[in-house]
């Protein structure tokens, strides 16, 4: 295996438990570095989004730092002061 990306492949194709585990925390992954591209191209800090959003700023540091799962209506909140969409497919 050559690069991280040939490992994951490798990984999901034995063991399924962790390939769900992999693509849950990819998942998770894409929307927090969805959330902080965002606010970094509007020039806000953690503390002036959490403002805006009614939620303290270590809230928005943990869910940036993965230490918490927001729950569905602070992402919404979240989103919807930085402009963002949630969009829900089917899985594959």
């Amino acid at each position: 295996m050559k690069t991280w990306n040939d490992y994951k492949k490798h990984v999901k194709t034995v063991d399924p438990e962790t390939a769900k585990n992999m693509e849950e925390v990819e998942g998770i992954s894409a929307i927090v570095s969805a959330m902080v591209a965002q606010r970094t191209a509007m020039g806000l800090s953690q503390r002036e989004l959490a403002a805006m959003c009614g939620i303290p700023q270590s809230s928005v540091a943990r869910i940036e730092s993965c230490k918490t799962t927001p729950n569905l209506s602070t992402l919404l909140n979240i989103f919807q002061h930085l402009g963002l969409n949630l969009t829900v497919t089917a899985s594959k």
